[in-house]
């Protein structure tokens, strides 16, 4: 940047000098051709007198130029030092400096440092993968051959595969696999009775169903301490165990959280950093992928809803203010559009979610400043310390900062922006998908971008749909 800047200032003197060259040859061929012959009528002094003032004229045009461009050279260094609270907007007109890739970010506040000592028995943790199945012998053989292929135990991560249905070719898929699974099936494959207008949800009905009798064999019969849930649909990345194997503790000790998913709502590849390690709380539960522990299932069971299971988690009376740690880079991606959703949100969303390539050894990081107590008061820091910016300057692509904040007032701006921004729009008792005490953070034309209310946040509108 400031190479550029003295190269801009460099040029301007250099066009200054020629352009008092050529006015000087331009001027002297005048003076020695003349437009008519000296004679008596137009001394020598006359003309000289004409000369003198066009070259004041001119000089007093060159002058002009130069001051322009030391103002624009103080334009520049003033927009440097200027206040951190201030987008970092060059004059216009600089086009040549102004669109060019954002500068270097500072230290990223979020980066999770190496742990200086292995704090955990992570050997000794047996944490089972529930996988819910029904009748795509396909999907769940895709589904199994990824698990499998990346386990690093059979011990520490058994794979149970509750299957509902009753569909025979699925079950034989599952059989295939042998004792590297469990296979259990749900006894209950009864019709629900429902009002005519419901009838065609039946689906989400039988599927609330099947997850409470497959959570109570994990927890009761198994007598497991928590599961990672997964459906049929689902591929899983190359560090999906290490993922949740490192997030364990965090659920054992932050009495704020009460999962862990392995879904970024907006991980769409233009919405997401290259930065795998990365990772988040968010108030909204995501899903696709996610663990539990059996404290947070014996208070979910008395109460567990008759269809529409996961929306019914995001409602206020069950989240009760707790959140759930989600990456920025998704280490789950759905290959489901054929399902009981008829493929709703798959063509325009589902399928553009990238899957983690990068495998990141989590266990050997400190993830201790994703807890509450460590990470709001960085978060808050961070997302109201960079500089607020519009929507047209972010658009436009022609700001300095690497990370800027944009402001909702209202639940129609937010739905304005969103829409603009390309990332999700619902709100589900007032909290944005992916978002974090009202903030939604992502990637916008190679900035990270902040959503945020208002700095003065009481706290989210359960109105807001």
């Amino acid at each position: 940047m400031a190479l550029r800047r003295q190269k801009l200032i460099g040029l301007g003197l250099m066009l200054f000098l020629l352009w008092n060259v050529a006015a000087y040859l331009l001027f002297a061929r005048q003076a020695e051709q003349g437009t008519k012959p000296l004679d008596e009528s137009e001394g020598m002094n006359e003309r000289l007198q004409r000369l003198q003032e066009q070259m004041q004229e001119q000089m007093q045009i060159n002058e002009q130029l130069l001051h322009d461009i030391v103002q624009q050279k103080e334009t520049i260094i003033k927009s440097r030092n200027q206040s951190p609270d201030q987008p970092n907007l060059l004059p216009a007109g600089l086009d040549m400096v102004a669109h060019q890739e954002p500068k270097p970010s500072k230290t990223n506040p979020f980066q999770l440092p190496l742990a200086k000592q292995v704090k955990y028995p992570y050997s000794s943790y047996a944490i089972p993968v529930l996988v819910i199945a029904c009748n795509r012998p396909s999907a769940i053989t895709r589904s199994l051959t990824n698990l499998l292929e990346i386990r690093p135990s059979s011990a520490q991560f058994p794979v149970i595969v509750s299957q509902d249905c009753g569909h025979q070719a699925t079950a034989e898929a599952i059989q295939k696999f042998g004792d590297k699974v469990t296979h259990i099936k749900q006894p209950d494959l009864s019709s629900i009775t429902l009002p005519a207008q419901q009838k065609k949800f039946e689906g989400y009905y039988k599927i609330a169903r099947h997850y409470k009798w497959a959570l109570n064999k994990v927890f009761h019969e198994f007598n497991h301490d928590a599961v990672i849930i997964v459906e049929d649909d689902l591929d899983v990345s190359v560090d999906f165990f290490e993922y949740f194997l490192a997030t364990y503790p965090l659920l054992q000790e932050d009495p704020t959280l009460w999962c862990v998913s392995a879904w970024n709502d907006n991980g769409k590849e233009a919405r997401i950093s290259d930065d795998a390690e990365l990772l988040y709380r968010s108030d909204f539960f995501p899903g696709l992928g996610w663990m539990m522990r059996k404290e947070v299932w014996l208070e979910l069971e008395p109460k567990w809803p008759q269809g529409f299971w996961d929306d019914w988690m995001r409602e206020p009376s069950q989240r009760k203010n707790r959140a759930c740690i989600r990456p920025e880079i998704s280490r789950t991606d759905t290959f489901g559009k054929v399902g009981v959703s008829r493929g709703q949100f798959f063509e325009q969303h589902l399928k553009y979610i990238k899957l983690n390539k990068k495998s990141v050894a989590f266990t050997n990081l400190d993830l201790s400043l994703l807890k509450k107590e460590n990470f709001d008061p960085v978060f808050k820091k961070e997302v109201y310390g960079v500089p607020e910016v519009t929507m047209e300057q972010l658009k436009q692509n022609t700001l300095s900062q690497k990370t800027v904040r944009v402001t909702y007032t209202n639940k129609n701006s937010f739905k304005l922006l969103t829409k603009q921004l390309g990332i999700m729009q619902d709100l589900k008792s007032g909290v944005p998908r992916a978002g974090y005490m009202g903030v939604v953070s992502f990637m916008f034309n190679g900035h990270r971008v902040y959503l945020a209310p208002t700095k003065d946040w009481k706290g989210y509108d359960e109105t807001w749909s």
